[in-house]
């Protein structure tokens, strides 16, 4: 059965993007990169709510070329929203409702792993479904103190069980979370 795996930056008071939605606090550099590369060798489709699809649109199909790009352009992309009308980002396509449903069918079809970048909101709501395997939450050693909280819609608690934890040099935590 494939695997849904959550990957997503957080600031060590667990926001996700800060109160203007700036990004420019996560760490990106060549371990960093490595890290990503690894996780994208190990998937054969991209998961994401509307605005992280947006932002990740904008930017891939012209990003340098390079083994991540061509991942991120050209692996099957599914998408969950309900606001938007269309998606053409290479590989992609629009459900609009079921999500439960969509992912649970997902998880049962043959082939490798299932990743969510950011898409909070989308993530936190499978979380609460049981439909993550793996949660992934890279921690940025950075205080923002106000921003978009990584847990947003999460409405009970949820344990879970250490799987790994790796220090980066740049002293952000890669910490790997399954169901307790």
């Amino acid at each position: 059965m494939r695997r849904v795996i959550v990957s997503n930056l957080a600031s060590v008071d667990g926001f996700f993007e800060g109160p203007n939605k700036e990004l420019d606090w996560h760490i990106v550099d060549a371990e960093f990169l490595e890290y990503a590369k690894g996780l994208l060798r190990t998937v054969d489709t991209l998961v994401f709510g509307s605005a992280t699809y947006e932002l990740m649109a904008k930017y891939w199909p012209s990003a340098p070329v390079d083994e991540i790009a061509d991942k991120m352009n050209n692996l099957p992309k599914i998408v969950f929203s309900r606001t938007l009308q269309k998606v053409d980002w290479n590989n992609s396509r629009l459900v609009r409702n079921n999500i439960q449903q969509e992912v649970s069918k997902l998880k049962k079809q043959p082939g490798m792993d299932m990743v969510i970048f950011g898409s909070a909101m989308l993530a936190s709501s499978l979380m609460q479904l049981g439909l993550v395997d793996e949660y992934r939450i890279i921690l940025q050693p950075v205080l923002l103190g106000s921003g978009s909280l990584l847990s947003r819609g999460i409405g009970e608690r949820i344990p879970l069980k250490l799987i790994t934890a790796k220090t980066f040099g740049s002293g952000a935590i890669l910490l790997s979370y399954q169901r307790a």
